[in-house]
């Protein structure tokens, strides 16, 4: 299975910018665990970044048929794009929103959360962590699927019979 993990604005200057908020670990540390858990769980892990919005929306739109399943983070995007939260909702993947910080507890502009309502589900401040949560997160839903499809196959061969 394929997972997508996609980064927004800024998170390339993880380690560096306000550590006391983000954390000191760099994007590709994260990046290093994610793929050491995705050869574990036999998860084949893909990684993009991009400051600009409509790349990040050409790369959502890029799974649609490609991907099982994404995680994005995507970052100061999150409480004002509806081009990302469209995209997500048009390619219709399981797709795990992760923030580092806990957005409800910081400024008053980032409570909107535009993508969350298409999201499957939303980790938030967990810091560097929250995207180990997402990969188990993910290979439980990725269970649940495989696990529904089975089902589907026995049943369609029962009535077959």
């Amino acid at each position: 299975m394929k997972i997508v993990v996609i980064q927004g604005p800024n998170l390339n200057m993880l380690g560096i910018r306000e550590q006391q908020i983000y954390g000191s670990m760099k994007l590709e540390q994260i990046h290093a665990q994610m793929k050491d858990f995705g050869a574990q769980n036999e998860m084949e892990v893909e990684f993009f970044q991009s400051n600009l919005e409509g790349e990040i929306v050409d790369k959502i739109q890029e799974c649609y048929g490609d991907a099982n399943g994404i995680i994005i983070n995507p970052a100061a995007y999150t409480h004002t794009s509806i081009a990302i939260r469209d995209a997500i909702s048009a390619v219709n993947l399981p797709t795990i929103e992760v923030h580092i910080s806990n957005v409800h507890r910081r400024e008053e502009f980032r409570k909107q959360n535009m993508v969350a309502p298409v999201c499957s589900s939303s980790i938030v401040g967990f810091g560097p962590f929250g995207y180990h949560l997402a990969m188990v997160g993910m290979a439980q839903i990725m269970n649940e699927i495989k696990a529904v499809q089975e089902m589907q196959k026995q049943s369609q061969a029962t009535q077959e019979n």
